[in-house]
């Protein structure tokens, strides 16, 4: 069974940029569709990004397109979240997710495999 390990996260100010990445172990990241969700304080988890494999298509949130980037590097079985122009509602636990359906996949029902979460702060 895949397991899918988050890294990246932490505290940049308003305005700033951050990384996070995903790295399948155990099974190769072509293999899935790949997408990032996360999670504020007192809120439902919320779609962020998809990358699709099959087909190598991504989607974004409205709240995010134009500021995140998804992508993939295979060799390395990672997928990661670039996101720039951050704002302090981008806070949240970001969960990393994986399905087995080669498309683009916006609801949580849709993901076999989820990380443990990786916690992004943004604030002055």
């Amino acid at each position: 069974q895949v397991q899918l390990v988050e890294s990246g996260g932490g505290l940049v100010q308003p305005g700033g940029s951050l990384n996070v990445s995903c790295t399948t172990v155990g099974d190769y990241v072509t293999s899935y569709t790949m997408a990032w969700f996360r999670q504020a304080p007192g809120k439902e988890r919320e779609f962020v990004a998809v990358s699709t494999w099959p087909g190598g298509n991504t989607g974004y949130a409205d709240s995010v397109k134009g500021r995140f980037t998804i992508s993939r590097d295979n060799d390395e079985n990672t997928v990661h979240l670039r996101m720039n122009s951050l704002k302090p509602e981008d806070t949240a636990n970001y969960y990393c997710a994986a399905s087995l359906r080669g498309s683009i996949l916006t609801r949580e029902y849709n993901y076999d495999y989820w990380g443990q979460g990786t916690q992004v702060t943004v604030s002055s």
